[in-house]
């Protein structure tokens, strides 16, 4: 099916690259307009010429620290003034940390992986629940809010307990959204995606430590999942295109796990 998000107007936090940027081209594609936010705000604007070049108008570019709620309310309000409203919300920036045991670990990693990986979480949902709630009247799946988590936040790993914890909130945060927006009838939807291993730059250090070799990292990280692959950054982007679209217009306050089928096991 073409055109599976025509006409809405969807905002991507985290778009320079990697998981943002393959939902900001599938998004487009399929024909949403797009607000690409990121803290690298050249890339971004990269990004959005790029798109444009392909769907001319279909994306605004905007420098984002999602960290900072002063810049939260600038950015939404940028957005829907050049969108012209405010449809889907992809919570999409978040960050890992170094392996850090628990005598180890630090409160500034903790700090910093709360501040991009949880704290935007709400503040995106705060701030542009009032813009979301406009839109939702304009189609009969009305909005939709997607969180980006991880399956780190369904299932633990030594050393990562920044990284699980605030993966973990997000996923809780997501159902009381979802629950709070349909006790008031605002048809604002609400949803978690949970990806497991994904051939992003997020693999590098994975890559690093087999040497440089790529082909070798993935084949480790693999061993545990049952389709023996790892995913593409697409296998993320449908999902988020799915959960954008009116074929959604039944689910919210659930997960999705893009794991191979990691956590059937």
């Amino acid at each position: 099916m073409a055109g599976r998000v025509a006409g809405k107007k969807a905002l991507i936090t985290g778009a320079a690259g990697g998981l943002g940027e393959a939902m900001a081209w599938m998004l487009t594609r399929e024909g949403a307009t797009v607000a690409v936010t990121d803290i690298d705000g050249p890339r971004a604007q990269a990004l959005a010429a790029a798109i444009n070049a392909d769907h001319p108008g279909a994306a605004f570019a905007f420098s984002h620290d999602v960290a900072d709620e002063g810049q939260w309310v600038s950015v939404i309000e940028a957005a829907v003034a050049a969108m012209g409203g405010l449809s889907i919300l992809v919570n999409n920036a978040g960050v890992g940390g170094p392996l850090a045991f628990v005598e180890a670990d630090t409160v500034e990693n903790w700090q910093r992986q709360y501040d991009i990986n949880l704290k935007s979480v709400m503040l995106g949902c705060k701030h542009a629940m009032p813009h979301l709630r406009d839109g939702a009247a304009k189609g009969p799946g009305g909005a939709s809010i997607i969180n980006i988590s991880s399956i780190a936040g369904l299932a633990a790993a030594p050393g990562m307990g920044a990284y699980n914890a605030t993966k973990a909130a997000v996923w809780m945060y997501t159902k009381t959204i979802a629950l709070e927006a349909a006790k008031q009838d605002w048809n604002v939807r609400c949803n978690s995606v949970h990806p497991v291993f994904i051939k992003t730059p997020i693999l590098d250090p994975f890559i690093a430590m087999a040497g440089g070799d790529e082909a070798k990292a993935h084949e480790r990280l693999s061993r545990g999942i049952p389709l023996k692959r790892i995913g593409e950054p697409d296998d993320v982007a449908y999902c988020v295109l799915y959960l954008a679209s009116d074929e959604s217009k039944f689910i919210t306050g659930t997960e999705f796990r893009i794991d191979g089928g990691m956590t059937a096991q």
